[in-house]
């Protein structure tokens, strides 16, 4: 989800007006100068290492490379550079996504890797023998491993046991005397009874599907049925007993092998498990930062729905590791989905029953909000709206081969002054949708403009009686009571979750939480410790939890601690202008700099590795 800033007026220098649009209005007592805030900063800094973010005197934070060109070339295109005598005008920041940023994931984390048969305390010796290119010398590997991050270990505390043995970065907490790791039996025992992360890709299944070995029954009749134009009625079902069209019921059909209860009689649209999550609090597919450790986090505040990370269904048909991961299932997710992208029929029905007999959820979600150029283009997200036909075969396939329900999530349209949701909703009705969830936003909107809720209760209204969520700019109770009194079924909460998790619990409390920075710290703690359950607790493991923490931080800036408001609510569309906080780690983290956000992950992970930059994925999440 490409998550550009709203804001409509100001560029976040000091000075501004509590009432200029589009900046927050905070107390006279708290505003600042920006050469006072980063001043407050330093002074409260102990430099222990350049962190290559700064300027070489240290006095500001430089601009990204990728920023900073992408600037100058929209500075060409609108002509702000030609002439000397014009008006000199305020810089542009810079919007969208980071697309040119440079490819910063090691392609190594260790300079002397040890061997994974050594790592896995494997009883059996290394398969590759004397061909293998990692390090067999336990003593060896220890003398140039980095010193540890801290003095616990979340993995060997929570589960008895970590399987990262010496790799791991915390493994003083775990390591005996002679290097051996260290296990506590009883800890070990009571979390084998324990519910565990559900939803992995099983190795055979992944071999099965990189040599295309993987049958897709289900989807080649239900595709099948799509390319009949006769069949095509929504009152007509598919010939699932195999019965040809010009042969009579009475004549005998011929089989193949026996005639099982299933080739007979098949599961009902009507008969399907019902979706009823009408007044609950549904968390968005957030791409990037909606990752299990933050869904968690969520789940912990109160989010009563929780849906996977956008997962595109070629990749998961390829048996791709990474694409699957973001199918995984928490136990304390009790209503979950998973969302798929894509642009035709036949790979999404045949994702779709892959996962029907693979995975456990509650309900499918088809991406048809999608804005990025990268899905557009290929014809999937927004622009199955203008794709009719390809949008109906989609949704009545993969409905077909499911068991569990189907939902879609979409915006109002694809371009700004033409909406489409309202003409689609009685379609995705008829064609067996069980809910939809609309972002009240166009394509071309982006967030340069508020959700137009007016229009989703005109759509919740042409779509009843099937439940639809409405989605956007919800950041408070309040917000979120407005909402509810579109005739909306529920409320989808997507950025708002991302600048302040705990929202789910002032939505069900009906209150404002003046939250302490601590408090805040805490919640981040909390994160990194599930992160690194998620991610492994060695140098790869806790620079992904990393990344992915210092990404959410590029949105908890935005957030404005109730104690400082002249006015409540905070609105989603108001940027905060510079402000000290009412101690020190309030002020850090409202800095809008990505050096400050690398010093509170360093609070949490320990020292950064040398050479480490971090750009935001989006270009509004990082400004001067």
């Amino acid at each position: 989800m490409a998550e550009a800033a709203a804001d409509s007026g100001g560029n976040g220098d000091s000075g501004v007006s509590a009432a200029e649009r589009g900046v927050a209005p905070i107390k006279t007592q708290y505003c600042t100068t920006k050469e006072r805030f980063h001043e407050y900063l330093v002074a409260n800094k102990q430099v222990s290492q350049e962190t290559g973010t700064r300027d070489p005197d240290g006095s500001e934070p430089a601009e990204p490379e990728a920023k900073k060109i992408r600037l100058e070339e929209k500075q060409e295109e609108n002509g702000e550079t030609q002439g000397a005598a014009e008006q000199p005008h305020a810089p542009k920041r810079a919007r969208g996504q980071n697309k040119s940023r440079p490819h910063v994931k090691p392609t190594h984390y260790d300079k002397d890797r040890l061997c994974p048969s050594l790592v896995q305390d494997s009883a059996s010796a290394c398969v590759f023998g004397d061909r293998c290119r990692f390090l067999h010398d336990v003593g060896r590997y220890l003398e140039s491993k980095p010193a540890d991050l801290g003095p616990r270990c979340v993995l060997f505390d929570t589960f008895g046991k970590c399987p990262y043995g010496v790799t791991c970065r915390f493994a003083g907490t775990h390591l005996g005397p002679e290097g051996q790791n260290l296990v506590q039996e009883e800890l070990v025992a009571h979390c084998t009874l324990l519910p565990r992360v559900r939803n992995g890709l099983d190795r055979a299944l992944q071999q099965q599907l990189r040599k295309r070995q993987v049958p897709f029954e289900r989807a080649e009749q239900a595709l099948r049925h799509l390319a009949t134009p006769e069949q095509n009625s929504c009152d007509t079902q598919p010939d699932l007993a195999g019965h040809g069209a010009g042969i009579p019921p009475s004549s005998p059909v011929p089989t193949c092998g026996p005639l099982t209860d299933e080739d007979v009689i098949r599961m009902r649209p009507s008969e399907k498990k019902r979706l009823d999550i009408s007044g609950k609090l549904y968390l968005a597919p957030l791409t990037t930062c909606g990752n299990l450790p933050f869904r968690r986090i969520c789940k912990r505040f109160g989010a009563d729905v929780t849906c996977g990370e956008m997962a595109v269904c070629t990749n998961l048909l390829q048996g791709q590791m990474s694409e699957w991961a973001l199918l995984k299932r928490h136990p304390s997710e009790d209503i979950f989905g998973v969302q798929l992208e894509g642009a035709f029929p036949d790979t999404m029905t045949k994702c779709a029953e892959l996962l029907n007999r693979t995975i456990d959820v509650d309900f499918v979600d088809i991406n048809v909000g999608c804005p990025i150029d990268l899905v557009y283009k290929k014809g999937g997200g927004c622009a199955l709206m203008n794709r009719s036909t390809k949008f109906q075969q989609i949704v009545r396939g993969v409905n077909e081969v499911l068991d569990v329900p189907l939902t879609v999530k979409m915006r109002t349209g694809v371009q700004e002054r033409v909406s489409l949701a309202h003409r689609l909703l009685p379609e995705l009705r008829d064609w067996g949708v069980a809910l939809v969830t609309l972002h009240g936003r166009s394509r071309e909107q982006r967030y340069t403009r508020l959700a137009d809720w007016p229009y989703i209760e005109q759509c919740a209204k042409v779509a009843s009686p099937m439940p639809l969520f409405g989605n956007g700019d919800i950041l408070s109770f309040e917000d979120a009571n407005r909402a509810m009194q579109t005739g909306v079924a529920g409320v989808m909460i997507a950025r708002g979750a991302l600048l302040k998790p705990w929202l789910f619990t002032e939505i069900k409390e009906q209150r404002h939480w003046d939250i302490s920075s601590t408090e805040r710290l805490d919640i981040l703690k909390d994160f990194t410790h599930y992160g690194l359950e998620h991610w492994g607790s060695d140098t790869q493991g806790v620079e992904r939890t990393r990344r992915f923490l210092l990404e959410w931080l590029s949105f908890l800036c935005r957030y404005v601690p109730v104690g400082l408001l002249e006015r409540l609510p905070q609105r989603i569309n108001e940027r905060p202008p510079y402000y000290l906080g009412r101690d020190h780690l309030e002020t850090l983290m409202a800095s809008q700099q990505a050096a400050d956000w690398i010093r509170i992950s360093e609070m949490l992970l320990g020292p950064v590795p040398p050479g480490f930059v971090f750009l935001p994925k989006h270009k509004a999440n990082a400004y001067k």
